[in-house]
């Protein structure tokens, strides 16, 4: 087969053509690349996409962290708050007939357990007298007075069950 000058010129504007197709294609996908660089770069050009990324996973990663410390301190302070006494129970009466205005009480003072105290304060005309009980699990080691088992009903009634 022989080349004559015409079938050389075809061909060589074809290669051009598929060249300047090529290139066309290449500058296309230059100029999203660039695109994809300026959104990938920050505004100031001092940090990359990549750095601010990484930036803000290190700060998530700090959060996750303080949020589990923060997590174990809440129940260190629920546990705490179990024993704390927070329950009250009062019952205010006249312990003596010849005295009015309910001047005599009886305070039960529980933890989440029942476990505290009960305190007493008798008024009488010439007189006052202060009594104070230990409670265990809503419980006296002594006898108590039907106030006094009214006081701690009442405290104890107040204790949230486990459940709720």
């Amino acid at each position: 087969m022989t080349w004559d000058s015409q079938t050389g010129i075809i061909v060589v504007g074809v290669i051009a053509l598929v060249a300047l197709v090529l290139s066309l294609l290449l500058a296309m996908r230059t100029g999203r690349m660039k695109r994809q660089y300026r959104v990938l770069s920050a505004a100031d050009s001092r940090s990359s996409f990549v750095e601010v990324v990484a930036r803000k996973t290190e700060e998530v990663r700090e959060l996750r962290a303080d949020v589990a410390r923060l997590a174990e301190e809440l129940r260190a302070t629920q546990g705490e708050l179990h024993e704390a006494i927070r329950h009250v129970g009062l019952v205010r009466y006249d312990a003596f007939g010849d005295m009015g205005g309910r001047m005599s009480f009886s305070v039960a003072l529980v933890d989440d357990h029942g476990n505290g105290f009960v305190l007493s304060a008798i008024h009488a005309r010439s007189e006052s007298r202060s009594y104070v009980k230990e409670l265990r699990g809503g419980m006296a080691e002594v006898l108590l007075s039907p106030e006094e088992t009214s006081a701690v009903a009442d405290a104890v009634a107040s204790i949230p069950t486990r459940g709720s």
